[in-house]
């Protein structure tokens, strides 16, 4: 798995409201950090008990999100957008090794539009 199948999976998971696209990527010691939250979330377990109401209340609330296969000069990115996929709100970059999904950073510095959008929302049928 390359940084860049990582955030397809991402992309997939926040597109189609469904954490199992993520999941069996993720180290038992995952580490998942976002510019909004003061705490970062220490493991897997931890994150998918955040993620799985998280996407049920964007589900609930017809909010869908726009996960876009995004580049940041040469690095990879997910560029992510609500309501409309013009509507960017952060940057999701991963870290990867042996095959495995270490760590997922959402970030609004890179700001979104700054990355190079391509286009692909992958598991998203209306995109």
């Amino acid at each position: 798995m390359t940084e860049e199948d990582a955030l397809r999976a991402y992309a997939r998971m926040m597109n189609c409201l469904d954490s199992s696209h993520l999941e069996p990527w993720l180290v038992d010691d995952f580490r998942y950090a976002s510019q909004w939250v003061f705490d970062e979330i220490g493991s897997k377990a931890e994150y998918l008990e955040y993620i799985r109401p998280k996407l049920e209340t964007i589900r609930q609330a017809g909010a869908a999100p726009w996960a876009e296969i995004g580049w940041l000069a040469d690095r990879p990115c997910v560029v992510m957008a609500q309501g409309d996929r013009d509507n960017l709100l952060a940057v999701v970059l991963a870290e990867v090794a042996s095959g495995k999904i270490l760590r997922i950073d959402l970030c609004a510095v890179p700001a979104p539009q700054a990355a190079r959008r391509t286009g692909e929302y992958p598991g998203r049928v209306d995109a």
